[in-house]
């Protein structure tokens, strides 16, 4: 995806040689698995379903030489084996165009509903004759509706051209009567008599992948004396006699089974509402002594009379059936020599690319052994069986190349070098370069003498790189030319500014103007700070950047959420009346972070069995909360600060706690310990009266 955001609409309206280009890429992979079968007939099962769609607006197509009004694809082809091949897509490519011809402004006419019709650009023909379409978009809704059409158009399966031969055939009534011929020439041109559809395809249910037994036979007879294999058409042209016959099967005989596209061909089949009869099919030449050849297979409306089905038979099929069916069902699959000699003259006239299929049939059915190995041949000379091997291998190479490039830049020329008209050297290499120079410059009177200023030995003429940032403040060439009232403005104002809060050459908008693919590389913006200070307490553990999340710290320090889990520990060290250890709260203080951590203390309880008495309201006021510890030198301040709170200890308390909070935040673990020493003895002195009180009873 990121290789197709990367194009580029440039240059003139190269749209034939860009379609050229699909089709060679496509082709490139049947070269290496030699689907197309060349010389050997044509399978539909064989196949590597395609659709091509093209955006276009409609427009003329341009080239070096000028206009063109009618769109044509490059004959030369740098791919091997397209001569094999007469036009530049196969059977089962097929090329769609979206015409868009939007109106600028919306139209007050109501819209038509129907099917988009088709367009009238050169586009247009390219289309039909790989057997898609165009679409002549005008509104979203048009748009939306090919959509949902080109999705219908996916299907698996191959373009044929029926023809008809013959004549036509005998109309038939509603009841299936035979009328009498009418006076209308069969002759005269119908829709029926040329299509150009598809036959679909279908996969096998369970492995997914289409199975077919017969293929449908070239247009020429394989000579094992001719050095070239004739070109073929990318459509097979099949012709079809409308003379009625009765389509032949036999138990066990495999045959191919393929549905019609829905075309005037099929809709005239299926109004003679004749399900039992079938129109046989014929490819011309095929043969090797008539010219249409023999029949392959038969056209046949399907019993529902819902579709068109074309029945792919063994080559000469009546002839063929009905020696096997003797086989069965008189000899008992012990043939005499008449049967032998019957069957090998049908084998001179079928095609050689026939037996293979044809021995393979006849083991599905229990047949003996008719076909020896040796008699099994392709038919073709050994220079083509040779030339289609070495086909094969060119393609592999060149698919992995082209395999292994997809993703890769190409990389671009640094300049483009200026060639010499002639082996005189440049003015670089003479000994008055300088001299030279500052005549050409004007600081000294030129000298005369003859200059040829045409000559630069090695000089390259530079390319915009995009990936080399602009300099607009320093070198004009870098401004485009759209933009160049707006960088006069900057400049101007660059210029006129009285503070340097900014660097000279830079603004605001250029500070701020990166691309977003590079705002979120902090890393290399990092890379340019400088190196940040040592932090106060080197005990303290390193923190992270903040990038994007100014709260983002290490997973292995302390969370924030978990310094008032830390402030709730102490306090439920001494058990008052009435509390317990939960699970909950055990489990709480057993996940304290590391940082906030301490060894345990025994519990401080002064005055223990005493007898001092109660404290009463008109006692001195309490002593300071702090008393004399060892005070780090960075929080001497602090602790001097704490020592003139007056008032109740519940107050004291409550200020230790939230100091020891603050200093969680900062990760100042020093002082949280200090500080846990303080409210250790503040409470311990709110607990004594209580203790005192209850002994002296």
């Amino acid at each position: 995806m990121n290789e197709l955001k990367n194009l580029q609409a440039t240059g003139l309206t190269t749209l034939g040689q860009a379609l050229r280009t699909s089709f060679d890429l496509l082709n490139l992979n049947r070269l290496v698995s030699g689907i197309d079968n060349y010389g050997q007939g044509r399978n539909p099962f064989f196949l590597e379903p395609s659709v091509i769609i093209t955006i276009s607006d409609g427009s003329k197509m341009t080239n070096n030489g000028g206009v063109q009004e009618e769109l044509h694809l490059p004959l030369n082809s740098p791919l091997p084996g397209s001569e094999l091949t007469k036009e530049p897509f196969r059977w089962d490519q097929r090329l769609f165009a979206l015409v868009l011809r939007l109106p600028g402004a919306s139209s007050l006419e109501a819209e038509q509903l129907g099917s988009v019709p088709s367009d009238e650009s050169a586009v247009t023909q390219m289309c039909e004759v790989t057997g898609g379409r165009s679409y002549c978009v005008r509104t979203q809704r048009m748009l939306n509706q090919c959509l949902e059409s080109l999705v219908q158009k996916v299907q698996s399966g191959v373009v044929i051209n029926f023809e008809k031969t013959g004549p036509d055939p005998v109309p038939v009534g509603e009841d299936c009567i035979v009328e009498p011929p009418r006076a209308t020439s069969s002759f005269t041109p119908q829709a029926w008599h040329s299509c150009h559809k598809l036959i679909y395809v279908r996969p096998n249910p369970k492995t997914g992948v289409p199975l077919g037994h017969w293929p449908i036979p070239e247009c020429f007879w394989p000579d094992q004396n001719s050095p070239t294999l004739p070109p073929r058409t990318a459509h097979p042209v099949v012709r079809f006699s409308c003379g009625e016959c009765e389509p032949m099967v036999i138990d066990k005989l495999p045959f191919d089974k393929y549905e019609l596209e829905p075309s005037p061909l099929t809709q005239y089949i299926l109004e003679r509402k004749s399900p039992l009869t079938c129109w046989q099919v014929f490819v011309s030449s095929s043969g090797k002594y008539s010219d249409l050849g023999h029949p392959f297979g038969y056209l046949k409306a399907s019993t529902t009379l819902t579709c068109v089905n074309l029945f792919v038979m063994p080559y000469n099929y009546p002839v063929l059936l009905p020696q096997l069916d003797d086989l069965f069902k008189v000899h008992k699959l012990k043939p005499n020599l008449k049967w032998r000699q019957t069957f090998e003259n049908y084998l001179k006239t079928m095609p050689p690319y026939y037996l293979l299929p044809l021995k393979k049939a006849l083991r599905m059915m229990g047949a003996p052994s008719l076909i020896g190995d040796n008699s099994i041949d392709c038919g073709l000379s050994y220079s083509v069986i040779s030339y289609l091997k070495k086909l094969s291998q060119q393609a592999k190479i060149e698919s992995d190349r082209i395999i292994a490039s997809v993703g890769k830049k190409t990389p671009q020329e640094v300049g483009i070098k200026v060639k010499n008209q002639s082996s005189v050297l440049s003015l670089a290499h003479r000994r008055d370069f300088k001299q030279l120079l500052q005549g050409i410059t004007g600081e000294a009177p030129l000298r005369p003498m003859e200059l040829s200023m045409k000559e630069f030995a090695g000089f390259q003429i530079a390319i915009l790189s995009k990936d080399v940032k602009p300099q607009t403040y320093r070198n004009a060439y870098d401004i485009p030319r759209r933009s160049l009232l707006d960088q006069l403005t900057r400049m101007r104002s660059n210029l006129l500014k009285r503070t340097q809060k900014l660097i000279r050459g830079q603004d605001e908008d250029y500070l701020h103007s990166i691309p977003v693919a590079q705002m979120g590389n902090y890393q290399e913006y990092l890379k340019l700070l400088p190196s940040p200070l040592r932090e106060i307490d080197p005990d303290q553990p390193k923190r992270l950047h903040t990038f994007g999340n100014p709260f983002k710290q290490d997973k292995k320090g302390m969370m924030i959420d978990e310094a008032d889990e830390f402030v709730a520990g102490p306090q439920n060290k001494f058990k008052r009346p009435g509390e317990s250890n939960t699970p909950a709260s055990l489990k709480r203080r057993r996940s304290m972070s590391p940082l906030l951590r301490r060894p345990p203390t025994p519990p401080i309880i002064n005055h223990i069995g005493g007898k001092g008495p109660p404290s009463s309201p008109g006692a001195p006021p309490q002593p300071s909360p702090v008393k004399p510890v060892t005070v780090h030198k960075d929080y001497d301040r602090l602790f001097r600060l704490l020592e003139d709170i007056e008032g109740p200890l519940e107050i004291q308390r409550n200020f230790i706690q939230n100091t020891i909070k603050e200093a969680a935040r900062f990760k100042r673990r020093v002082l949280i310990q200090q500080l846990e020493r303080v409210l250790e003895d503040v409470i311990s002195r709110s607990l004594s009266p209580q203790i005192n009180h209850v002994n002296s009873r």
